[in-house]
């Protein structure tokens, strides 16, 4: 497709699909016509989640139409973290898999930001999903910021660490949809550039997804890791947004990278 003003030369980016520069927008319960119009965007978009539990409360029906409409256009579809720990507590897991198999998930979210998982439980849970051909992302991180805070490095390296020998693809650092107070990310949503740093050199920059719904924390990422960072939760009219910022189009960005 021709682009507008498409003799204005911009930072190239990999084609869909891709393994670096992964856009991940969240979906907070669109409806199908808002996701059609979204579907304008769909080259910068590689992932959506259907945030939280909220599949839960859409008709069966409407759910796989809009994740239908989603993977025609090249997007894979994710659970959110918090359906899935849901499904573990209740001893569901089962039958949560072949559900979101059912409805056409394509990537499956292993979350503990509410719950334990032992690894015993995460690695039978990630060879099933597999097993069934899913994509799977492990997140770390608590939903909880007292509990977050307590977490160490270590702990957080080590638990993406093994979820990387378990087979998942990408660590998503978790930030919540408001990007403050949780992860990398202090009370005013700006960024701990030390915790970012350890963290990148402990798993691998290629290996993590970041979180960053607000723009000074996609700015920091892109400046910082360059335009082909992942970076997931974006709102769903941050879209172009974001990929002005990676493509240098922004006043934030331009002539910086």
């Amino acid at each position: 497709m021709k682009k507008a003003f498409d003799f204005l030369d911009s930072i190239d980016r990999v084609e869909k699909p891709r393994n670096k520069g992964i856009t991940m927008v969240l979906d907070k319960g669109m409806g199908f016509n808002a996701a059609k119009d979204l579907m304008e965007y769909a080259d910068y978009i590689d992932i959506i989640k259907l945030g939280w539990g909220t599949p839960r409360f859409c008709s069966e029906e409407k759910i796989k139409e809009r994740i239908k409409l989603y993977t025609k256009n090249g997007i894979l579809v994710s659970n959110g973290g918090t359906l899935f720990e849901i499904a573990h507590s209740l001893n569901k897991f089962d039958q949560f898999l072949n559900y979101a198999k059912k409805i056409g998930l394509t990537l499956l979210e292993i979350s503990s930001g509410i719950t334990e998982i032992s690894k015993e439980d995460k690695e039978k849970y990630i060879k099933k999903a597999k097993e069934l051909e899913f994509n799977v992302f492990a997140e770390i991180g608590k939903k909880d910021p007292e509990k977050d805070i307590k977490l160490t490095m270590k702990q957080r390296i080590d638990e993406a660490k093994m979820d990387i020998e378990l087979g998942v693809s990408k660590i998503i650092i978790e930030a919540r949809e408001g990007g403050k107070g949780i992860g990398v990310f202090d009370q005013n949503g700006n960024i701990k550039e030390d915790m970012v740093k350890d963290l990148v050199t402990g798993i691998g920059l290629e290996n993590i997804l970041f979180e960053a719904p607000l723009k000074n924390q996609q700015v920091y990422f892109i400046l910082n890791f360059g335009p082909d960072v992942n970076l997931g939760n974006i709102r769903s009219d941050d879209i172009l947004g974001l990929e002005t910022l990676r493509r240098g189009f922004r006043g934030d960005t331009f002539g910086r990278l």
